[in-house]
């Protein structure tokens, strides 16, 4: 058994549904698990949903989510025939899940709506895809995920409860490939033990596929994106960025820590506890490569190469000269956690500590005003952070030319330097 994951760019229009399908339809044999996220750009509508009505704008919320209703049902439509009607119906549940939600008031955080609201979209688009893949004649079943990821009411970021959702797919997952070939459900949410949505947080279709491949001991995952392989850097910001068809668990959570966009840590480890290799596949063309990640170290990689900008440096120092001592920087630690702050960088001196963060205005003030109690702090903004795997001189004086490094680390294997253009006044 297999686990294929689509993300929202394979189902963002009419022809990626019928593209998407007959990848399904030609894998179907091998008994596929298929875990699939929201329509492209629909999360982003869905959360501005969420946020009209936490405003206790209902008639707002409610005409957003009348289009957002009318996109699914038109998409509904021009795919199917014979299950039309069947297919609306199950939309229409999913629609009053959510309107009888934004005819009340909020009372709790916007975190819990939030979760409330944007399931919807992961719910609607598998429903289209489902009865879709019924007219093509796939042997299919369709599964509500919040039933068997069962999480804790940490909304937004829920954590997995292993053992409850280890024994529910061995009980309602695996039991329906004796009498279908394809089992369909949804990434990135789950539910509480009080049948409350949330939802997985970063990466939360990816982790989804992962949990499901880690419980079922699934062959493999493939996880299916609109480009080639991963590369060694973002080829928006970089012409000669090359592909990479091989790497192994350990390299894609160092290039993930570093902030490089490809595979989250959280959802390689359940995979790497088991040996089950991962594929990243291209859905416009699935003949291509791709790249395949599993516990073989890869050799002679090129260098990997990601950029963070829009990094502010908070430099902070002690007032008394002991920061050398552990309770300092104790406290400091507290306060990157009340805040929700972590640094992408940083540097011990005898007296102060450095330290590169993502520049979230609000919580860097926040920051800067609960740490200024403690410490002198001192900060610059506009900064970029270079990271560089398998560095060698020569990329990184072409990268950091006509640039002012500010901080720099290295070791053997990986470079970081948080840099300002030579251009900016400061």
């Amino acid at each position: 058994m297999k686990v294929f994951k689509f993300g929202g760019a394979s189902i963002n229009s009419i022809d990626r549904f019928k593209d998407t399908a007959q990848i399904i339809k030609s894998h179907a044999k091998d008994k596929l698990l298929l875990v699939v996220s929201a329509m492209g750009k629909t999360t982003n509508a869905l959360e501005k949903v969420a946020g009209s009505f936490f405003e206790a704008k209902s008639e707002e919320a409610l005409a957003l989510f009348q289009q957002v209703k009318d996109q699914h049902r038109n998409t509904l439509k021009f795919l199917t025939v014979t299950h039309a009607l069947k297919g609306e119906n199950q939309l229409k549940d999913f629609f009053t899940e959510v309107e009888w939600l934004l005819h009340d008031k909020p009372v709790r955080e916007f975190d819990f709506y939030y979760d409330q609201v944007v399931c919807s979209g992961e719910l609607m688009s598998t429903a289209i895809l489902y009865h879709y893949l019924l007219e093509l004649g796939v042997k299919i079943a369709w599964v509500d995920v919040r039933d068997i990821i069962r999480t804790d009411n940490n909304f937004r970021d829920a954590g997995v409860d292993w053992k409850f959702t280890g024994a529910a797919i061995q009980e309602k997952i695996l039991p329906l490939f004796e009498q279908y070939d394809v089992v369909l459900t949804q990434g990135f949410i789950g539910a509480t033990y009080e049948n409350e949505s949330t939802t997985l947080g970063r990466e939360g279709s990816d982790y989804t596929a992962a949990i499901f491949a880690n419980l079922m001991d699934a062959e493999s995952v493939t996880i299916w994106k609109d480009v080639e392989s991963v590369m060694n850097a973002d080829p928006r910001k970089f012409d000669d960025a090359v592909n990479i068809y091989s790497l192994s668990y350990a390299e894609v959570i160092e290039m993930a820590y570093y902030g490089a966009q490809v595979i989250h840590p959280k959802t390689i480890k359940p995979l790497q506890n088991k040996n089950i290799p991962l594929y990243v596949k291209n859905f416009l063309d699935p003949t291509l490569q791709g790249t395949s990640i599993t516990n073989k170290l890869a050799r002679q990689l090129p260098p990997l190469i990601v950029v963070k900008e829009n990094q502010a440096l908070m430099q902070f120092k002690s007032k008394d000269f002991s920061f050398v001592e552990d309770k300092p920087i104790e406290q400091l630690h507290a306060i990157f956690d009340k805040v929700k702050l972590k640094p992408n960088l940083s540097q011990n001196t005898a007296i102060s500590l450095l330290c590169s963060f993502d520049d979230r205005k609000e919580k860097i003030d926040q920051l800067a005003h609960l740490a200024s109690e403690l410490f002198d702090v001192e900060m610059e903004r506009n900064l970029t952070l270079l990271t560089l795997r398998h560095y060698n001189v020569e990329i990184y004086q072409k990268l950091s030319t006509g640039k002012t490094v500010v901080l720099l680390q290295k070791t053997p294997e990986t470079l970081q330097a948080l840099m300002r253009e030579n251009s900016l006044v400061q």
